[in-house]
């Protein structure tokens, strides 16, 4: 097995101990490299939390109050790019936005998770320097979806989705809407 396996071995029996018993975060494995070791995986995330907000085709308006719509399942892709890992092969982190007929899915409002646009459901990660392995980039993002973490702030590192980030600073945060119960 070449080094390039060895570590997405060893990713994927981290990734298979942290989560297991867990209730809240799922993966399963998607594909297989030649090897037989995993290069990409589904991750359910079974937690309580915003998917969008009421009156969003008015969001931003003066005096409109856009409050929270909540789901509780969210399915992230996770991939692997053949340069995976080095410094410029990050792994891709996108929420399903769609199923397979094309029907919108619930996907997560967050500042730091693309909502809008052709690039919808893009996880930035904003902690480059400190990544440490698949298994905390995906209990990070299960931080992200409690919004026990979010940069909201038009200061670097900036918001992957700049529209969620205005939200979480103008409704979010002063009506204390971000305090989820899961």
């Amino acid at each position: 097995m070449n080094g390039r396996s060895k570590r997405l071995q060893n990713e994927w029996q981290m990734l298979e101990h942290g989560l297991d018993g867990r209730k809240d975060i799922r993966c399963r494995v998607l594909t297989t490299n030649e090897e037989g070791v995993p290069n990409s995986y589904a991750i359910d995330y079974y937690i309580h939390s915003i998917c969008g907000v009421t009156n969003i085709e008015q969001l931003g308006n003066f005096g409109i109050k856009n409050e929270p719509l909540f789901a509780n399942h969210f399915t992230m892709h996770l991939k692997l790019p053949t340069n995976y890992p080095q410094v410029d092969g990050a792994p891709i982190l996108t929420f399903l936005t769609h199923d397979e007929q094309g029907k919108e899915l619930p996907h997560p409002w967050h500042p730091n998770i693309r909502y809008f646009g052709a690039f919808a459901g893009r996880v930035c990660i904003n902690m480059a320097d400190t990544y440490a392995s698949l298994l905390w980039a995906v209990q990070r993002i299960g931080a992200y979806l409690r919004y026990e973490i979010y940069h909201a702030t038009m200061e670097p590192p900036y918001p992957e989705d700049l529209q969620v980030a205005a939200w979480v600073r103008n409704q979010g945060e002063p009506n204390g809407w971000l305090r989820i119960e899961n």
